[in-house]
């Protein structure tokens, strides 16, 4: 197949990329900076993959907050306008989204017949997707990946913690009762390559046992042989983050109903097993 990724240097692009050349799909790389040139990139491509968005994991000034929401919003949307106009527009069209769709809730279960949230991150997940959804009208199959806590060691959230489990600083956030809907990173690029070879449609991006952040904690210092005994208040939390620190004091239980009923098989569906499998590759 010939892919297109957009967004292709970052932690999921790379692993998504590397997967794609070891099965010999074709991979062009384009970013959305100029979406006109991201657009001819695109032409006669099997599939696309917007990957690209400002990074939510900082604190959400103004100006950081429109940086998130135009990254996902209007150029993705000056992007679907150049597609619509080529003359050999890719078949399929698959976006990143995030599971900020849903809101935060310590006690609701969400799947992806989930309504959407209100806090800021839900609108923009909203309104990414919508974009997304455009590309339909010049024939392209959708597909919309509503991600998780994305597990690996070379990038994301785990990345930046793991020098403070190393250290044994590591602790409990908040109460330790807030959900943690995550995924092996193995798992994320599953799924991307099944939306890019045929789901279609909104895909829930989490393993099927979410667990809660005290759990998450032990199960991490567990795989790493450390103590995990130095708890973080959610005010610490909030002067690093500001708004941004919903995400991580209160977070969301989310289950990928509808990718597994479409066939997608988890490898790694337990915080466990994931984790034995991320440290053994140290």
């Amino acid at each position: 197949m010939n892919v297109t990724v957009l967004g292709a240097s970052g932690f999921v692009g790379k692993h998504l990329r590397a997967a794609l050349a070891a099965r010999g799909d074709a991979v062009k790389t384009a970013s959305l900076r100029d979406p006109a040139a991201a657009a001819q990139a695109c032409a006669g491509a099997d599939a696309v993959v917007n990957l690209a968005g400002e990074t939510v994991a900082q604190r959400w000034t103004p100006a950081v907050k429109e940086r998130i929401r135009s990254s996902r919003v209007d150029a993705p949307h000056a992007l679907i306008d150049a597609l619509a106009k080529i003359s050999d527009p890719p078949k399929a069209y698959v976006s990143a989204s995030a599971i900020g769709f849903y809101g935060t809730s310590e006690d609701d279960t969400f799947d992806e017949s989930s309504p959407p949230g209100r806090d800021f991150l839900a609108q923009v997940c909203v309104e990414w997707e919508a974009e997304a959804q455009r590309a339909a009208s010049f024939g392209a199959r959708v597909a919309l990946v509503r991600t998780g806590l994305a597990l690996g060691l070379d990038g994301g959230a785990l990345a930046k913690l793991l020098p403070l489990f190393k250290a044994g600083a590591g602790g409990i956030v908040a109460s330790g009762r807030q959900w943690y809907s995550w995924i092996h990173i193995a798992d994320l690029v599953g799924i991307y390559l099944a939306a890019i070879d045929g789901f279609e449609g909104v895909l829930d991006a989490t393993a099927p046992e979410p667990v809660r952040n005290a759990e998450f904690t032990r199960s991490f210092a567990a795989a790493l042989h450390r103590p995990a005994f130095l708890p973080v208040p959610a005010f610490a939390v909030g002067l690093v983050l500001g708004e941004a620190a919903l995400v991580v004091t209160e977070g969301q239980r989310v289950l990928p109903t509808r990718t597994a009923s479409l066939g997608y098989a988890f490898r790694f569906p337990g915080i466990d097993a994931a984790f034995a499998d991320l440290f053994a590759r140290t």
